[in-house]
């Protein structure tokens, strides 16, 4: 059964896929909580979103890697509970995990990983308790191929896929949802067109939250990925990983 989401909090909402979340759940009338750590950003599109579609938006400036910046996050989620969690925020590094710093390596999992966990932790009593949630995660298909260059960011989105799978199925016939959605090669800006290889931010937030709002565990948005995704899966893993050594080499050698 598909449900229609009163209220969500969107991390990551200042820009990109974030965004998008945000601007497609105004134009479906919910309350909005957008969370990044620009508040201008933020400002700006609450603004927009208010003005055009009469919702109630409220804004949360917070580095998602700062435990004293999350924790007044999750205080918001366990004080005012949302019908739906979004866990957009992520970033990743790309380069050799050995010659990167350390600390950027360590934030990436903070944000990727840390904070996705902590603030589903709080939202999804709540949730369960009224019988009526969702929680979407924001994956890759990084997270089901080996992702040499990107060593770090793939480790979180295999976790993060994973997770909530297993999220998934704890909470089935609770009422309440969780989706992993895992896109592939997306633009971040909002004009730019759908390719090969290349996805529409919109289309990816509209996957998702379709996703979610169905109960679905997994959305590979684009037709391009849906095909590639069992291929990725039956593929022998030492074929798999001699593939992207190749690409990664390639890459390395043109930087």
């Amino acid at each position: 059964m598909h449900q229609a989401y009163r209220t969500a909090l969107v991390t990551g909402a200042s820009s990109g896929i974030g965004e998008s979340f945000a601007r497609i759940l105004a134009g479906r009338g919910a309350d909005l909580v957008i969370v990044a750590r620009r508040a201008d950003l933020l400002d700006e599109l609450a603004r927009e979103l208010v003005e055009r579609y009469r919702v109630a938006v409220e804004v949360v400036a917070a580095d998602l890697t700062d435990p004293a910046q999350r924790g007044a996050v999750e205080r918001r989620l366990r004080e005012d509970p949302v019908e739906l969690l979004v866990n957009n925020a992520g970033y990743g590094a790309f380069g050799s995990f050995a010659e990167l710093p350390l600390d950027d390596q360590l934030r990436e999992i903070e944000l990727n990983v840390v904070a996705l966990v902590r603030l589903t932790h709080v939202a999804l009593p709540a949730m369960i308790a009224r019988g009526r949630g969702g929680v979407l995660n924001v994956a890759s298909m990084a997270g089901f191929a080996p992702s040499p260059g990107s060593a770090t960011y793939g480790a979180t989105k295999a976790y993060v896929s994973a997770f909530s799978e297993n999220l998934h199925a704890e909470v089935a016939g609770k009422g309440v949802h969780v989706t992993a959605l895992c896109p592939g090669f997306t633009r971040t800006d909002e004009e730019s067109e759908a390719g090969l290889l290349w996805l529409r931010r919109a289309d990816v937030a509209e996957a998702g939250l379709d996703a979610v709002s169905a109960g679905r565990a997994l959305c590979v948005p684009g037709a391009q990925y849906k095909a590639v995704l069992p291929a990725l899966r039956m593929m022998p893993r030492p074929l798999l990983r001699a593939a992207a050594n190749r690409m990664w080499q390639q890459a390395a050698g043109t930087r």
